[in-house]
Parts: structure tokens; sequence; C-alpha cells
């Protein structure tokens, strides 16, 4: 019986319109900062096993004969191409952005750092080799980079805006 009335309440709450989602969301009050790093870990992670292996094994595989021998057969539609390689560069690059710092003080951090940029390095070098020499690489490089200026753009004008929030406030004996 309780199981038919989740049920109702479910297709009511699409039907209408209501969020399904709003009972999952993130509740600061609620979820404890471990669970919640711990989640985002698993996420982040799965996210970049996905991406480094689509990399690694580019969809549609590699021609095996002729001249195109051990290139993405993906990559013969260029367009299509770039959109996966840009794609799937920036979403790996994003979790290991997530991974580096939920894993701070974790006992080896060193080596989940050290591994994470072999892995890195791995992913870039098995996409150079799979993508033919047409396709412009340094758009793959680009994407990876853009996650981590971002962050350092948001970081450093977050320095700037509480830099100059702490020297004009009252408080702290600064009236500047």
């Amino acid at each position: 019986m309780k199981i038919d009335e989740h049920k109702l309440r479910m297709v009511n709450r699409l039907s209408t319109g209501k969020s399904w989602y709003k009972p999952f969301q993130y509740k600061e009050d609620v979820d404890k900062p471990g669970d919640v790093r711990n989640i985002l870990l698993v996420v982040a992670t799965l996210i970049a096993s996905v991406t480094f292996k689509a990399g690694v094994n580019p969809p549609g595989g590699v021609w095996q004969e002729g001249d195109h021998a051990g290139r993405a057969i993906y990559a013969s539609n260029s367009a299509a191409y770039y959109v996966f390689l840009i794609s799937n560069t920036l979403a790996l690059a994003t979790s290991i952005l997530v991974i580096i710092p939920l894993t701070y003080k974790f006992p080896c951090h060193l080596e989940i750092v050290i591994a994470t940029i072999s892995m890195a390095v791995t992913y870039g070098s098995a996409v150079f080799a799979v993508t033919p020499h047409e396709i412009r690489f340094r758009y793959a490089i680009a994407a990876f980079a853009v996650p981590f200026i971002l962050r350092c753009l948001i970081q450093l004008f977050k320095v700037l805006v509480f830099k100059n929030d702490h020297k004009s406030d009252p408080e702290n004996g600064n009236n500047e």
C-alpha cells in the first residue's frame, strides 16, 4: 500500500511540474561535509574514468589498415570529432580539478597528484596518437587548460574583492 502511495505521489509530482529532484538536492544544514566530499569524489572519479576511456579508445575505434591505420575513425568527420575531443577533454580536466582539492591532506595525497598528472599525460599522448595530423591538437590542450584558468581567475577575483572589502571594513578599524 505504501509503495502505491509513493508511486502516486511521484506521478502527481511529475505531472504537475513539481520538482521530483528537490528531495535529493544538497542541504547545507543537513548534509555532512565528509559525505558531500565522498559523493563528489565518486562522481568526479567516474567522470574521469569514462572520459579517459573515451579519449584513449575513441568512438568508432581506429582504422586497422591503410594510410590511416591507428587513427580515429570518428575523426573522418572533423567537426564532430572536434566537438567530441574538446568536450571530452574539458570533462576530464574539470574532473581532475575537482579530485585534486578534494583529496588534499588525505594520506598519499602526493601519490594521488602524481597519478592524476600521469593519467592526464597518458590521455594527452593517447589522444595525440589517434588524432589525425589534420586535426589541430592545440584545441584539446586549450580545452584542458580552461578549467584551471577559470579556477585561477575566480580565486584571483575573490582575493581582490575580499582585499577591497577588508580595507573598508569598519569592524577591523579600517576606514579607507
